[in-house]
């Protein structure tokens, strides 16, 4: 099962459905089978800001933001007896959203699931340069 839990502000139009349906394409793509959960937060860009600043250090806004609850760097994070493997939290910038959206000329709701995507190959430990 995956419990996915998507906050959104009500101002902040989101397909849940497909943020759903890009999650379980990224999990099945990876092999991740089990139970797991993770959350997804859409926000401002004073909100990703604040959080970019306090976590990565770096001014400004940005796209999406990953927090994993385990370590995918082989550190060795113990983890909690349970049967739910919680991967953490995808944050993301709907204001961003919509710029890149016209920018790369496809919905609003392609580019957060993208996005979301995205975040969550980070949460798996996938990263890039």
């Amino acid at each position: 099962m995956i419990k996915i839990k998507i906050h959104s502000d009500s101002r902040y139009s989101v397909d849940r459905k497909r943020v759903r349906e890009a999650v379980r394409q990224v999990l099945n793509t990876q092999g991740v089978s089990g139970d797991v959960s993770l959350e997804v937060y859409i926000v401002g860009d004073r909100k990703m800001s604040f959080l970019n600043k306090k976590f990565m250090k770096k001014a400004g806004t940005t796209d999406v933001l990953s927090f994993p609850l385990i370590s995918t760097d082989g550190a060795g994070f113990v983890e909690p007896p349970t049967e739910v493997m919680c991967l953490g939290d995808v944050v993301v910038s709907f204001p961003q959203a919509v710029k890149q959206a016209m920018e790369l000329n496809h919905s609003v709701d392609d580019e957060i699931a993208m996005l979301v995507a995205h975040g969550l190959l980070h949460l798996l430990g996938i990263h890039h340069d």
